[in-house]
């Protein structure tokens, strides 16, 4: 049966060629940086486009508070970039690692991984580490206090690195590829290399095992009033509920905007629910949450959108693909 025709803002997209694969999109105010593959960054001003090298070699992870982007690349460097394009080096694995996770957090805090070992710089560039179970496979802080959450193999941790304190452990058999913490503080969540999410209570541990996806959830972002965790790895948006005090626990996902393609990026707009959803066939739509409305804003083209970001106003979505092709749509 044909998919009946939706809306599409197609043609207020300002195109994009980065000429390279497209691993992140952050902005500095109204402009948009794509983080490239290999070595740059491209800002997208007004007037030009401004590729600056960062990097001597892949760039495998990076992050931004809106004042810099910290990159993380295989040639054992982490690298903060400002509005400007001007970049200094704020940590160097000492073995030549690469640095291949990184988040930022309160107070200018930045953390970052290389192998087995989690570190934190704070505010005044004091460095802490820890070493977690096995190779750090995501980071992320919580919303309040300097507090950093480890996924890794057969569980994740949360951490204190201004506390001596060991981390505080939680298990669950498998690889767990990717931590986020919910706005309110109260739940842990996962990815995991099955097709599965996993989560805890933080206050009792108690576990959660969120199933039903076709392939490995690769991308999770909260919704901006922290009512939904939005998933890809479906062939559909799937959000799961937060709202209550056991959060998903025994309820049902809610599930938008059905494809033939696989959900590969989701980006959760800053105020208003709605979800910008990028699929493996390259298409990029916005689907709103309370009545499932879908607007196209890119057509499927067989380039799996790798990217999503919005401006801190929620005016511009910036999308760009793994085979370079972008664009900006403004609202």
């Amino acid at each position: 049966m044909a998919e009946a025709p939706i809306p599409s803002l197609a043609t207020r997209v300002r195109p994009v060629k980065a000429e390279a694969a497209i691993v992140g999109v952050h902005f500095f105010g109204a402009t948009p940086v794509f983080v490239l593959g290999e070595e740059a960054l491209l800002y997208i001003r007004s007037e030009d486009e401004d590729r600056v090298a960062v990097h001597g070699g892949g760039i495998l992870v990076s992050a931004s508070d809106g004042e810099r982007i910290v990159t993380g690349g295989d040639d054992g460097k982490l690298i903060a970039t400002d509005i400007d394009g001007e970049h200094e080096v704020i940590a160097t694995d000492e073995k030549k690692r690469w640095i291949d996770q990184v988040a930022l957090g309160p107070d200018n805090a930045v953390a970052w991984s290389a192998g087995k070992t989690a570190n934190v710089r704070t505010k005044k560039g004091e460095v802490r580490s820890v070493d977690a179970p096995s190779t750090v496979a995501g980071l992320c802080f919580a919303p309040k206090g300097l507090r950093l959450a480890i996924a890794h193999y057969n569980g994740a941790s949360l951490w204190f690195p201004n506390a001596e304190a060991a981390p505080t452990k939680f298990e669950w058999k498998g690889s767990h590829l990717a931590v986020t913490i919910s706005p309110d503080g109260k739940f842990l969540m996962t990815a995991m290399q099955e097709s599965t999410l996993h989560g805890w209570r933080i206050t009792d541990a108690k576990n959660m095992r969120m199933s039903g996806y076709s392939a490995r959830v690769r991308s999770m972002n909260w919704t901006a009033d922290g009512k939904f965790l939005a998933t890809s790895g479906s062939e559909q948006l799937i959000l799961w509920p937060f709202d209550g005090k056991d959060g998903p626990m025994g309820r049902q996902p809610t599930m938008l905007a059905p494809s033939t393609s696989r959900v590969a990026v989701v980006a959760c707009h800053p105020k208003q629910p709605v979800v910008a959803t990028g699929y493996a066939d390259g298409r990029v739509v916005l689907v709103r949450i309370d009545d499932g409305a879908l607007i196209e804003a890119r057509e499927a083209d067989g380039q799996p959108v790798s990217a999503l970001g919005w401006d801190g106003a929620g005016r511009l979505l910036a999308f760009g693909t793994e085979f370079g092709d972008a664009g900006i749509l403004t609202l």
